[in-house]
């Protein structure tokens, strides 16, 4: 199979791991002993194999990151939580900072990069004697061999995953490669540049993909591990990043300056096309079905999987069908598709504001369930007065419910049809949309600029865009398809971020609608204010952990904190 799945498996670490750790501690905690030390943990190919899994459980969670059903994008102006208590809140109110963050990752990351940084210094400690030595063994000898140096090229990758992760947040982080000492110092750490940071996670990229194959090899068993074409996705990421306006002086986080390198930009879609060329990935054929558990499909590079449960559901779904509210779409984001024809949705075209839903991208009924539309062979009533409707517990803040990644055959009040889910890291149409935007930064009016637009907007049904767009008009349609096609995957809030320009869209008004029905039985749709969020410069990027700052004494706090 071509596909790259993650189980969500959660080990019994203390008990089949070396060398373990009591919590996912902060970045100067050093190893400490467990009860089955290293060399019993790496001299056995399936501890070794068990240890390796552990690492790939550090990666972040998309569907429940921020805690009570909460998903990032609801620090976006892509969404509300509809629950007031939730973490992710915390964001939209801008109350938070150096000690408290609720998407402080700093710890969990690091604590993922020392366990990687293990794995690749002690896998070649496995012993395999026993096939070694006998002659009827040999093949299995060599299949081993080649197991033990795949699986340190997936911990370079995991590696590398784990401080892109910390780079995006926090800006340039300590590069770290091997378990740190126990008796060491490390006061006297200093802070390396962007450059360096970017060049250290873009090798070991290059690195993995050098060992990696372009699919899971041997059988079954290899199937959650990470891959050649992985490995070239975190590096078209990586590089995209790198070019984009706030990476190219990161302490300048002011939106007047947009400073932009050819060469970068060059980089970056070399890194995209690199993934391309591989032609082991293809796009789904339908967008609707991508969600829902298709973790099979071609198009998905990288995914979390999770195992069968209707927690999703439950926090999301519309609450006439048991759910809690959880993620709701916002009206700026539902303003963002277009019509099925390429025109520009608008409120001021009173055809259009009476049936707002009607004729629109089809990723729009793919991704959210607005009034009116079919779910469990019932119709969602998320008019004022409606069993779906504002000012009922739990119910929607902004007249939308989340539809993307819902199974539809779950009965919450049973927990009947549960399904498992899946969470895209990596797929075929942000690498497209990582090529395009590249290119037209550094080879405006490139052919292939269209061409890979078009090619994912046409599985959605969606025309091609107008010929003869301005490089400025070009990187505006590219940042409203990437809007479109990957919402609710955690691009958003990073994309806005890299591009400057998170005062007008973090920090914009979130925007819900009042749906009211008349006696006649028409709808009339007005749309409000939901709630005024904050973002102020300094947020571009996180802050460090005030308890680090404490321990890396050369460090200075991040720009504005």
């Amino acid at each position: 199979m071509r596909r790259t799945l993650i189980y969500n498996i959660l080990l019994g670490l203390c008990s089949c791991i070396g060398t373990v750790f009591c919590s996912c501690s902060d970045y100067l905690d050093r190893e400490t002993d467990s009860y089955i030390d290293k060399n019993m943990t790496f001299s056995s190919y399936e501890r070794t194999s068990k240890y390796l899994v552990s690492i790939y459980t550090i990666i972040p969670d998309g569907l429940d990151r921020m805690g009570s059903g909460g998903m990032f994008d609801a620090a976006t102006d892509d969404a509300e939580q509809a629950l007031d208590a939730s973490n992710v809140q915390s964001f939209n109110t801008g109350s938070w900072n150096a000690v408290y963050n609720p998407d402080n990752m700093w710890d969990r990351l690091y604590y993922g990069i020392r366990m990687a940084s293990e794995f690749i210094e002690n896998a070649d400690l496995v012993n395999l004697n026993t096939y070694k030595n006998d002659p009827g063994n040999q093949t299995e000898y060599q299949n081993r061999l080649k197991d033990i140096r795949i699986w340190k090229a997936e911990a370079q990758f995991l590696r590398a995953y784990f401080h892109f992760e910390l780079l995006k947040r926090y800006g340039p982080v300590p590069i770290v490669t091997t378990p740190l000492s126990v008796n060491g110092n490390y006061t006297g750490t200093t802070r390396p540049s962007m450059e360096e940071c970017v060049s250290f996670i873009s090798k070991e990229c290059d690195n993995a993909a050098s060992v990696l194959e372009v699919s899971p090899w041997r059988d079954n068993t290899a199937l959650g591990h990470a891959t050649k074409g992985a490995a070239l996705a975190l590096k078209s990421r990586l590089l995209l990043y790198a070019a984009s306006p706030l990476y190219q002086d990161w302490t300048d986080i002011s939106e007047t300056s947009l400073p932009s390198n050819q060469s970068q930009w060059e980089a970056a879609a070399a890194a995209a096309k690199a993934v391309i060329d591989l032609g082991q990935y293809t796009l789904n054929p339908f967008y609707t079905d991508l969600f829902t558990n298709n973790f099979q499909s071609t198009e998905f590079i990288f995914i979390k999987r999770y195992p069968a449960n209707s927690s999703f559901e439950s926090y999301n779904f519309p609450i006439s069908y048991g759910g809690k509210g959880g993620t709701n779409p916002s009206q700026n984001l539902v303003d963002a598709y277009e019509m099925n024809d390429g025109t520009t949705f608008s409120w001021t075209d009173a055809n259009l504001a009476a049936h707002p839903y009607k004729d629109r991208d089809a990723r729009l009924n793919a991704t959210i369930i607005v009034n009116g539309s079919q779910w469990k062979q019932n119709t969602v009533e998320s008019w004022t007065g409606g069993k779906d409707g504002a000012y009922t517990t739990n119910a929607t803040k902004t007249g939308y419910y989340l539809k993307k990644y819902a199974n539809e055959s779950v009965n919450i009040l049973t927990g009947g049809g549960a399904l498992g889910h899946t969470w895209p890291i990596f797929r075929l149409a942000e690498i497209y949309l990582n090529y395009a935007e590249a290119l037209n930064e550094c080879s405006p009016g490139h052919p292939d600029i269209a061409e890979y637009v078009n090619t994912v907007r046409s599985r959605a049904d969606q025309p091609d865009l107008p010929s003869g767009l301005t490089q400025e008009q070009m990187r505006e349609r590219i940042r409203q398809e990437r809007r479109i096609e990957l919402a609710f995957e955690e691009h958003r809030a990073w994309d806005v971020r890299r591009w400057k320009i998170a005062s007008s869209t973090l920090g914009a008004a979130l925007r819900g609608v009042t749906i009211t029905k008349g006696d006649d039985g028409a709808f009339r749709y007005v749309p409000y204010t939901v709630e005024r969020r904050t973002f102020l410069p300094k947020m571009y990027w996180y802050p460090i952990p005030q308890s680090e700052l404490l321990k890396l004494k050369t460090w200075e706090q991040n720009p504005g904190w």
